[in-house]
C-alpha cells in the first residue's frame, strides 16, 4: 500500500517528531512529579550507568560490513515480519551476485555466479565452474583417482551473458542473446533466437521460436604445426503449444548444421503432476540415424 501527501516525504520526519514530543508532554503533564532522590541514589543511579572502560565488547570479534542489515528493512506496512524481511532480502539480492555450489560425485563442486547488470533488457552475466579439492593426504589422492578412473578431476569453467531485448513489432515479442566462452577447451558460442507467442483460446497458448547460432572450436598449436579455427553454423524452428488449465505443453521443432546434410527433428511433452513436480520426455533424430530419447522428472521449490 501507498500513501502520497503534500507535505512530501521531506517533512514526515519532522511531522512524527513534534506528534511525539506532544505526546509525551501530554502524558507528563498528567504524572504527579517524584520525590528528590536521596544524593546516594542518585551517586549509586549514575555510576550504575556510567561506561566503565573494563566492560566487555559486545562486537568484539563480528565484522560489521558482513552483517545482513536488510532484516533491519521493516516499513509500517509489513510490520516486524522475518518472512517479508527475507522476501525483500531475497528480492535485493536477485539484482546482485548470486552464488550456488553443489558437490559433485567425483569430489569437485559445481560452482554457479551470475549477476544483473542491466534490467530493463534483463541482460546478466555469470560462470559455470567445476572446482576441484587439491588432495591433501595419501589417502584423498588415492580416492580421487579411483574415483575417476585412475586421473584427478581437473578445474574447468566457461563464462557466458544472456540478454532479451525487445521484438520488432507484431513480427515477433522478443529477441533473446547468448554468448559462452569455454577457455579450457577453446570452445565459444554466440546466438540468438526470436520469439512470437500467439494466444489461440483462453487457456491455450501458442510460442514460436527460430534460433540460429555460431560455434567456433580452436585447436592448440604444437610444435610443427599451428592451431586453426573451425566454425559450425546452426539453425532451429521451435513450435510450442501450452495448456494452462491442464499443466501440459507439446514442443515439436528441427535442427539443421552445416555438419549434417538434412532438418533433424525432436518431439518433446512436458506434463506438471502437482505443485513443483513436473515429468518430461523426448525423441529426437540424430545424424548418425538413431533415435535419442529422453525421460526426466524435476523438483523445483523456492522459499
Amino acid at each position: 500500500m501507498e500513501f502520497s501527501t503534500g507535505f512530501g516525504w521531506t517533512r514526515l520526519p519532522l511531522l512524527a517528531a513534534a506528534f511525539i514530543l506532544g505526546s509525551v508532554l501530554t502524558v507528563s503533564a498528567q504524572i504527579i512529579p517524584p520525590t528528590a532522590a536521596a544524593p546516594d541514589d542518585e551517586a549509586e543511579t549514575a555510576a550504575t550507568k556510567a561506561p566503565d572502560v573494563n566492560d566487555p565488547d559486545v562486537l568484539k570479534g563480528i565484522d560489521v560490513d558482513k552483517l545482513d542489515w536488510s532484516q533491519l528493512a521493516v516499513d509500517a506496512g509489513t510490520g516486524i515480519d522475518p518472512m517479508a524481511a527475507k522476501k525483500r532480502a531475497q528480492a535485493a539480492a536477485k539484482d546482485g551476485l548470486d552464488w550456488s555450489s553443489n558437490p559433485n560425485a567425483n569430489g569437485s563442486s559445481a560452482v554457479k555466479v551470475k549477476q544483473s547488470v542491466f534490467s530493463f533488457w534483463d541482460t546478466r552475466i555469470g560462470a559455470d565452474m567445476t572446482v576441484t579439492r587439491e588432495p591433501r593426504t595419501m589417502s584423498e589422492l588415492l580416492a580421487q583417482k579411483a574415483t575417476n578412473g585412475g586421473s584427478l578431476p581437473q578445474s574447468s569453467g566457461s563464462a557466458w551473458a544472456t540478454a532479451t531485448a525487445p521484438g520488432a513489432g507484431s513480427i515477433w515479442d522478443k529477441t533473446a542473446v547468448e554468448a559462452r566462452v569455454d577457455p579450457g577447451t577453446e570452445q565459444s558460442k554466440i546466438g540468438a533466437s526470436l520469439i512470437k507467442s500467439v494466444p489461440l483460446s483462453g487457456d491455450t497458448s501458442l510460442t514460436l521460436q527460430n534460433g540460429y547460432s555460431v560455434n567456433q572450436q580452436g585447436t592448440t598449436a604444437v610444435p610443427g604445426i599451428g592451431g586453426h579455427i573451425t566454425r559450425n553454423y546452426e539453425t532451429d524452428q521451435t513450435a510450442k503449444v501450452t495448456l494452462t488449465d491442464t499443466g501440459t505443453s507439446i514442443t515439436a521443432g528441427q535442427t539443421l548444421s552445416t555438419t549434417d546434410d538434412k532438418w533433424l527433428r525432436k518431439f518433446g511433452a512436458e506434463q506438471k503432476l502437482f505443485d513443483n513436480v513436473t515429468v518430461s520426455g523426448s525423441v529426437g533424430e540424430t545424424s548418425q540415424g538413431a533415435l535419442n530419447k529422453s525421460l526426466t522428472a524435476g523438483f523445483k521449490k523456492s522459499w
